[in-house]
């Protein structure tokens, strides 16, 4: 609401342009991104994050478009800048929830979304306008132009948002990588011609605001990748992220150089060069073996190429190394390299599959030990040319934690930006007309994937989830007359608390079931044995005084009351 008005509505009525991520301001992954104008709307991105060791059993997270789905009818489309999954992963899941929008992408980012749709019922269903490398196209009052940048995956594009107020220029995830190797280099005439015309705002990649210098580039990574692999006599597993094709392509060139043949391990990979050859990439790749014909070539002949470098549970790295994989072994005297950074929050998942390696006798290569990774994102060098081609009047970072935003807006106004505004997921930023300014926050939030459904990642579903994981769980059965009397012993189960063998174990026991009988006897003699409610809490109550007396102890506490 704005002045008591529903949003929207002042926005009919006041032709400003708004900015409003709800996700992936103040942290670094599930982004989409909201520009409005005259009460109707683009979204740029729909990307998810993935669950860590605090939320047990949730793999995916995304944002909640709550906002966006109450006005779905004024959504125009939604623009991908890129196929990286945090920026399309959501889309299965929330399409049909904002009204089925037509989607616009790049040819490679509409074949990576193309094979994610039949595995929720979506092959016919979603529209994909496929935009052509440097094209533009029009949504109601927005005229987009897809301008090509580098990153670590082929197709990624700024946006350039023409609106009757102004040009906003969102980077979308980027570098300047002189030598991709695969996909075009940057295009800096037109990121020159843009600043030369005039910029309204700038909203961009704030990842590697930190980092001094530049990110790297791609050629550089294939020379050393080179130079490692010839080192070893065994067999090697290279664990990289799927989606950066140029690195695929280095580490099969680099094992060719040294007679080695190469095996994708790992359903995503197949995907991935499946995309990036329908699209014309990868043309001159040497031919691969497959999963079950690796096994029949000597070791010195064998290159794995897997995922999981995240130590990811269901990935081909991690059941390689616990000996649960098909057709791929490793042994003692062979070498995995991981030519990936850590994603913050994967720190102790990767310690524990290296930890794994080791201990059977198999060498560990990472970035701290040889040069075999470069970052997709742009460090503090490339930021600053970045500004000094485009020139805006306004710096918005997105795309980071808190700490990237602000280091990022305080490097745009040592670039001479004459404004930076920091914003988080929810904020309504007016770009446009006048000085930028906050003028609303709207609800956001977290939705995670619960088997076959989206739930709220703050819950009660979860919360109590949670709880019963660390805590424990209790079920309490009481079979009652009319009058609350007991008709038969309670019976009482305890779940992740107690080691049912042990003689401990029934002796806590047989302590909650004579609290249970004193509290069940106690309402009976004082003519509130049918108060169900009151009797199950008061119930729940001693259980869960006599197991935290007991063992420290709280747990999920359940009373199933039967009358009779």
């Amino acid at each position: 609401m704005i002045d008591g008005t529903p949003l929207h509505s002042a926005i009919a009525a006041r032709g400003e342009l708004l900015f409003l991520p709800l996700g992936g301001a103040g942290e670094i992954g599930m982004n989409l991104n909201l520009f409005g104008y005259n009460g109707q709307w683009v979204m740029v991105d729909l990307g998810v994050t993935f669950g860590d060791d605090s939320q047990p059993s949730i793999d995916v997270i995304m944002p909640d478009p709550v906002f966006i789905a109450e006005r779905r009818d004024a959504l125009l489309g939604i623009v991908l800048t890129h196929a990286h999954e945090d920026h399309i992963g959501a889309v299965p899941h929330l399409w049909r929830r904002l009204g089925a929008p037509p989607i616009y992408c790049t040819p490679f980012t509409a074949s990576v979304l193309r094979r994610k749709l039949p595995e929720y019922g979506l092959a016919r269903d979603v529209v994909i306008h496929e935009v052509p490398l440097s094209g533009d196209f029009s949504l109601g009052p927005f005229r987009f132009q897809m301008i090509t940048l580098t990153h670590s995956i082929p197709e990624p594009n700024a946006l350039a948002i023409h609106t009757p107020v102004g040009t906003v220029l969102h980077t979308g995830d980027w570098k300047f990588d002189p030598e991709p190797l695969v996909g075009q280099v940057t295009d800096f005439d037109t990121l020159k011609a843009l600043g030369d015309k005039g910029i309204l705002a700038l909203v961009g990649d704030s990842t590697n605001v930190f980092k001094p210098g530049e990110a790297g580039s791609e050629a550089a990574v294939r020379a050393s990748l080179t130079e490692l692999i010839g080192q070893f006599n065994n067999r090697v597993a290279v664990a990289c992220f799927a989606s950066n094709v140029a690195r695929l392509e280095s580490i099969v060139m680099a094992a060719a150089a040294h007679g080695r043949r190469v095996a994708l391990v790992g359903r995503s990979l197949h995907r991935m060069v499946e995309s990036a050859r329908e699209n014309g990439y990868l043309a001159d790749l040497p031919p691969l073996v497959s999963e079950d014909e690796v096994g029949y070539l000597p070791p010195e002949e064998v290159l794995l190429l897997c995922t999981g470098s995240q130590g990811e549970q269901r990935a081909a790295l991690a059941r390689i190394a616990a000996n649960d994989h098909p057709h791929v072994v490793l042994e003692e005297g062979d070498a995995v390299i991981f030519s990936s950074r850590i994603i913050p929050g994967n720190e102790k998942s990767i310690g524990r599959l290296h930890d794994k390696l080791i201990k059977q006798g198999i060498e560990v290569v990472t970035e701290q030990d040889h040069f075999i990774h470069v970052s997709g994102h742009p460090a503090r060098d490339e930021l600053a040319r970045m500004y000094a081609l485009t020139r805006p009047k306004i710096a918005v970072p997105v795309h980071g934690e808190l700490r990237h935003l602000y280091e990022h807006a305080e490097l745009a106004r040592e670039c001479q930006v004459p404004t930076a505004v920091v914003v988080e997921n929810g904020d309504v930023l007016r770009l446009a007309p006048g000085e930028p300014m906050v003028l609303d926050k709207v609800p956001t939030g977290r939705l995670a994937v619960d088997g076959s459904r989206l739930v709220p990642l703050g819950g009660a579903e979860l919360k109590q989830r949670l709880r019963m994981t660390y805590n424990g769980m209790a079920v309490a059965t009481l079979v009652l007359d009319k009058r609350g009397n007991l008709q038969t012993d309670p019976v009482l189960t305890l779940h992740g608390l107690v080691d049912a063998e042990q003689d401990e174990a029934q002796i806590l026991i047989d302590k909650a079931l004579d609290a249970i009988e004193d509290v069940v006897e106690t309402f009976a003699a004082s003519g509130r044995g049918g108060e169900d409610t009151v009797l199950r809490d008061a119930v729940k109550a001693a259980v869960r005084r006599i197991v935290h007396s007991a063992i420290g102890l709280k747990p999920v506490t359940e009373v199933h009351l039967i009358r009779l």
